[in-house]
């Protein structure tokens, strides 16, 4: 097995969602296509024959016909993405109205998904292992916020990726193209970082996120070694990137900070408002508190007053359901 025939068997492994499964498919198939005829002169000669209806044609080698084989295995199965695709970004824009998004993006085995557990609160798969995360996982930055956040763990680059896997898995870095911050996860760590950054910058480049903003977070401080090498090469990293995050994704309080400095990305556009709901509107309370920070809450016998720091779209919202700027 050549270099790209171990990636093919690990991202084949690793596939678990529909559309995960049938980009690995595409992208073995179109690997093996052009190699077939060179399979075809180890194994000697082959005869033609013709065969009926479904068979060979006239003429039709083995080899072609497996060559034909692949090219509508390949067509059917970019049909069903084509599909599964529109399919998703229904389901991405209904889920991106009025939320935040952000992207976890990186080198393979950076700690990407381990620092997604932390920010998220959720189960997803963390191991110490290439490619541990093949599907994109989407969760809800914990605790929740204003505005809410969605958090996507997508799967990690690795050096000179076959261009056909890159074409092959771009649906799973949509979420990074649309993502509205990147979170750039390296393993400070790893003596080969400024390589793998290099990588990511490039693959992020060619499917077109170059422009997103992002926070490049160097990760896994605490496996450089004793405390005052941490500090060393901390001091390091900030003299050579700016505004870079350098942190453990198993310290609390290190995402503790790491989640302030996401909060304050989003909340820059974020405004305050006085709202008044009459007592006879008051099913509007849920979406007060679902779209907004309610800073301040009171009542008198017409109705409830809040103080509210949210984002001027939430507000047009509010006051077209019936609530209206407090006097």
């Amino acid at each position: 097995m050549d270099r790209t025939m171990v990636i093919l068997e690990i991202f084949h492994r690793h596939a678990r969602s529909r559309a995960a499964r049938a980009q690995v498919e595409i992208a073995r198939l179109g690997y093996m296509a052009p190699r077939l005829r060179e399979a075809a002169k180890l194994a000697g000669p082959q005869g033609r024959q013709r065969s009926g209806t479904g068979g060979r044609g006239a003429g039709e080698s083995h080899t072609e016909l497996d060559r034909r084989k692949i090219r509508d295995r390949i067509a059917e199965l970019q049909m069903e993405i084509d599909a599964m695709g529109t399919e998703r970004q229904t389901q991405r824009a209904r889920r991106q109205q009025g939320v935040a998004s952000l992207a976890l993006v990186g080198y393979t085995n950076a700690g990407k998904s381990t620092l997604m557990r932390a920010l998220t609160g959720s189960e997803v798969l963390v191991a110490n292992k290439l490619f541990a995360t093949l599907d994109t996982t989407v969760r809800v930055l914990h605790p929740e916020s204003v505005p809410r956040v969605l958090v996507s763990d997508t799967v990690g680059f690795i050096k000179k990726l076959p261009h056909g896997l890159v074409e092959s898995f771009k649906s799973t870095l949509d979420e990074a193209l649309d993502a509205s911050l990147l979170l750039h996860v390296i393993d400070a760590s790893d003596p080969g970082f400024e390589r793998q950054r290099q990588v990511t910058d490039d693959v992020l480049a060619e499917i077109g996120a170059q422009q997103t903003p992002r926070i490049r977070v160097f990760n896994k401080i605490d496996q450089v070694g004793d405390a005052n090498r941490q500090l060393e090469v901390e001091a390091q990293l900030r003299a050579s990137y700016p505004g870079c995050v350098v942190m453990s994704a198993r310290r609390a309080d290190d995402v503790a900070k790491l989640r302030s400095l996401i909060l304050s990305f989003f909340q820059k556009g974020l405004v305050e408002a006085e709202l008044f709901v009459p007592w006879s509107a008051q099913q509007l309370r849920r979406d007060i508190y679902a779209r907004c920070e309610v800073l301040a809450e009171s009542a008198d016998e017409s109705g409830a007053r809040f103080r509210v720091r949210a984002q001027p779209s939430d507000i047009g919202f509010l006051h077209e359901c019936g609530a209206t700027a407090a006097s």
